[in-house]
């Protein structure tokens, strides 16, 4: 069942976190931008509010939180009504897809990553932006998970494991870039983005689908 209330209860606080952590949410912005194919037809599978399909130039998503629809409706995106252990979409129609802090709210992480390669048209790409269970802000948010409206209904991942899913799902993994370094509450500036992952605590993965 999808995880929609927290969201619809405290769309407010989801927001403003973006505004309070505007440098985190930037370097957050760009790491994914460096991964997304330029000029190709995309969707973000839990697009929220769409406060990164937007810069992103993504016009399309789903999205099961009534409330969040809304709003991202009012930013001008096309957002259906949708989870992502299944899509309501047709095969292989997208170049890309992207889930960005997503997969810690799916009931059935390996089911969705199914519908991504599903979606995807051949050769394309799914990218997904998500906070590392064993890096740093990982940590901090399952220690005070209960104290978030958001988070104690999440399941946190690692890296390497959602690498094994998405191979499980016939993706092969291309690139893995990381940024937000350090303590959240002390970014002050737009952090570079660097390759791999085990020092930062959001990770992009490029995950490609077969030709």
């Amino acid at each position: 069942m999808a995880i929609t209330k927290p969201f619809d209860e405290n769309i407010e606080q989801y927001e403003n976190w973006f505004t309070e952590n505007k440098y985190a949410y930037k370097s957050e912005l760009n790491a994914i931008k460096n991964l997304i194919p330029l000029g190709k037809k995309g969707i973000e599978v839990g697009i929220g509010s769409g406060l990164f399909a937007k810069p992103l130039n993504i016009k399309e998503g789903v999205e099961p939180s009534e409330k969040m629809r809304k709003l991202a409706k009012q930013r001008g995106l096309q957002v259906i009504d949708g989870i992502g252990e299944n899509l309501p979409l047709p095969s292989e129609d997208y170049d890309f897809a992207l889930m960005v802090t997503t997969i810690c709210f799916l009931d059935d992480v390996l089911k969705s990553f199914g519908e991504i390669n599903r979606i995807l048209k051949p050769g394309g790409s799914f990218i997904i932006g998500f906070v590392d269970k064993n890096s740093p802000l990982g940590k901090i948010y399952q220690k005070h998970k209960n104290e978030n409206p958001f988070y104690r209904y999440a399941t946190f991942y690692s890296t390497g494991k959602i690498i094994n899913l998405l191979k499980k799902q016939g993706f092969s993994i291309g690139r893995i870039t990381q940024t937000v370094f350090g303590n959240l509450s002390k970014i002050n500036f737009v952090q570079k983005i660097k390759e791999g992952y085990g020092k930062g605590s959001f990770v992009c993965i490029e995950a490609k689908k077969e030709s």
